[in-house]
């Protein structure tokens, strides 16, 4: 597990560190050693780099990262945001070992003219300015520094956090910092790395987390958040050379009213793609055709129909049974309808079922108001129920406004996850997956090209074979299964464009997110931007 800190909790961290005996000239080396090494790696060539450094310990660590890519043959100019006799302790430890460098030019500034000379020529700009522990706005040289960095047409790699970026924000976008096309977070990421968009257009900037030494016992928090893309490694094992089909479990999807036959259809071809040793679609027999067309390998049940809606008879013991068999989890709701007595079977399908189940779209508001029943259903969390809604969704769930749900997404995903011992995926820019002992992870893959019909069908079918291949571990197999569904869904992107992808395309490049690997070669964790690496 990957925590998610404050500036404060980050700053405990280091003290910790010292007072565990490693200390900060120590940290501000392996910092200042990541950056460059990030920066050689995918900014490679004749790169001029230019080092801007502020005098406390982000300059440090930007001090290091100069010397380093002199170590590495290129020719680094640093220009210090003030005079070499301002910078203390470790820092100036760094500064006087970078100094002594044939390749290192070191620039003092102390006006905009004098700036503004020193930024000429640079084809890579590293902003080591200010870090973590900075509050919010630049001023004098800094904020001159940002709006002349703004107009250079070269890429800019940020130490730590974009300078002037308040780490504990959980808004998209930062009003007065330094733009980043990448950034080299340490130990772990802070709230504005997850939550935050680092450039508009460019969705893919990657944030990357180096760690530098920090003892795991030093890294503490009270957020209960974390990371969701760490727990992609369960994905990760290779399958037992002996496995077989009945080993990644049966899944059911319930749903495909007439005229909704697409929704189980893309559910049941994800859940196969994610792998799912088997998946059987329980659809109205008027649209069976339709959704055995997508693959051979599906399975399929008929449902009868009832004044519009799904007849109730089909809940008799004997005939649940049989749909049933077999069967390690139930996705329900893609396309299922809400016409006649559609909402009342789901009730009671959701009451008498006590397999695994992922509940989204049209199960979700037949649940709308009756939310209590979840609570009995879930038996105190144990049961595996987990809910799949977008923002409309939760606010007719919940019976609140959308507006009243974004406002405060953590507390109430966290609220109804405790509540009522569900999992709760709640949908939207950084899903939020919240557990019911309280826990939150953070999802950091996805892009607006998934803003399409279809999208959280797929996702259904992705959690849904997930849990059925590791129902011993529902709180990572749900992380995973979230964070792959972004991660194909950037896939998609990058070999497209935001505007063609369609929900059936990011099942295409599942197999990407599958392959890919947030650890590089380098020992960096991609927080972002795994998909244009």
């Amino acid at each position: 597990m990957m925590k998610i800190l404050t500036a404060e909790e980050m700053g405990a961290a280091d003290k910790k560190s010292v007072e565990m005996g490693v200390p900060v000239a120590e940290l501000m080396e392996h910092a200042g050693a990541a950056v460059a090494k990030f920066c050689l790696r995918h900014y490679a060539g004749d790169l001029f780099p230019l080092v801007l450094c502020g005098k406390g310990n982000n300059g440090g660590d930007g001090f290091v990262a100069a010397r380093c890519l002199a170590e590495a043959g290129r020719f680094v100019r640093v220009v210090l945001l003030g005079a070499v006799a301002d910078v203390k302790g470790d820092a100036a430890d760094a500064l006087a070992r970078a100094e002594t460098h044939a390749c290192v030019e070191l620039r003092e500034v102390a006006d905009e003219a004098a700036l503004r000379e020193a930024l000429e020529g640079a084809a890579l700009v590293i902003d080591a300015v200010v870090g973590t522990g900075f509050k919010p706005p630049l001023r004098g040289l800094a904020a001159a520094a940002r709006d002349l960095i703004a107009a250079m047409d070269v890429p800019v790699v940020a130490v730590d956090l974009p300078s002037g970026w308040d780490a504990d924000s959980i808004e998209q976008k930062a009003e007065g910092a330094f733009r980043a096309d990448a950034v080299v977070t340490f130990v772990a990421p802070k709230m504005a790395h997850v939550f935050g968009h680092l450039t508009p257009g460019k969705v893919f900037g990657p944030v990357v987390v180096a760690g530098i030494g920090t003892p795991d016992a030093a890294v503490e928090s009270t957020t209960g958040l974390h990371w969701a893309g760490a727990a992609k490694a369960i994905a990760e094992k290779p399958r037992d050379v002996n496995g077989n089909k009945g080993k990644f479990g049966h899944v059911l999807i319930v749903g495909g009213a007439l005229g909704k036959a697409g929704a189980p259809t893309m559910a049941s071809l994800a859940c196969m793609r994610a792998g799912a040793g088997l998946t059987t679609a329980a659809v109205v027999k008027e649209v069976l055709p339709t959704v055995a067309s997508i693959a051979p390998e599906l399975m399929l049940q008929a449902l009868e129909g009832s004044e519009g809606g799904l007849a109730l008879e089909q809940l008799e013991p004997e005939k649940l049974a049989k749909l049933l068999k077999g069967i390690s989890v139930v996705g329900i709701g893609p396309g299922l309808g809400t016409e006649g007595t559609t909402p009342e079977f789901v009730r009671e399908f959701v009451k008498r079922v006590e397999l695994p189940m992922v509940i989204d779209a049209d199960a979700l508001n037949a649940l709308a108001g009756r939310t209590a029943l979840l609570h009995d259903a879930a038996k105190g969390g144990k049961r595996t129920i987990v809910l799949t809604p977008h923002p409309g969704e939760m606010a007719r769930l919940v019976g609140m406004k959308v507006k009243e749900v974004e406002a405060d997404r953590i507390g109430l995903a966290k609220r109804f996850a405790t509540e009522h011992g569900v999992t709760l995926v709640l949908k939207g820019w950084r899903t939020l997956i919240a557990h019911p002992d309280g826990r939150i992870a953070v999802n950091t893959t996805g892009n607006p090209s998934m803003a399409k019909g279809g999208s959280g069908d797929i996702l259904t079918g992705i959690v849904s074979a997930m849990l059925a291949q590791y129902p011993d571990d529902v709180a990572q197999a749900v992380e995973a299964a979230v964070f792959l569904h972004g991660l194909a869904g950037d896939f998609a992107c990058v070999a497209q464009d935001e505007h063609t992808v369609l929900a059936t395309d990011t099942v295409a490049h599942l197999f990407e997110a599958f392959r890919a690997r947030v650890r590089d070669v380098d020992g960096l964790t991609w927080i972002t931007g795994m998909a244009a690496r």
